[in-house]
């Protein structure tokens, strides 16, 4: 069972390497929770009260869920010996699908690299 302190490495920080499971399983993790308040906001009559506040709900998460997609990106692109201002690429519509497909099919770079010694942990100083 991870620590506290290892999901906020994950889904927070910019340093060290994650692999091609983690980013998966770490992307999935968080698109389940934007989809949460869509799905509820799909289910409001159009015009509610309720459809209002799941809207403001939704874009709040979607805001909030950037930084955790910008995270786990550059930490795999750790794993690939490349730079983390490449996963600015996930920002553009259709880069961002292949870039996805490439991040979760291309493997890592094996053993240490300038970005970590090993890899789904922090870099060490």
């Amino acid at each position: 069972m991870p620590e506290q302190s290892d999901l906020i490495w994950l889904f927070f920080k910019n340093s060290g390497r994650v692999n091609r499971a983690a980013y998966f399983l770490g992307v999935m993790l968080v698109t389940i929770v934007q989809a949460f308040p869509i799905y509820h906001f799909e289910r409001m009559p159009d015009g509610s009260p309720e459809s209002q506040v799941w809207w403001v709900i939704s874009a709040v998460v979607f805001i909030g869920s950037l930084w955790p997609f910008f995270a786990l990106a550059v930490k795999r692109l750790h794993d690939l010996d490349r730079p983390g201002i490449v996963s600015l690429v996930l920002f553009v519509p259709v880069l961002s699908i292949l870039a996805f497909l490439v991040f979760c099919l291309y493997p890592g770079q094996p053993g240490p690299n300038r970005y970590g010694k090993r890899t789904n942990a922090p870099a060490e100083p």
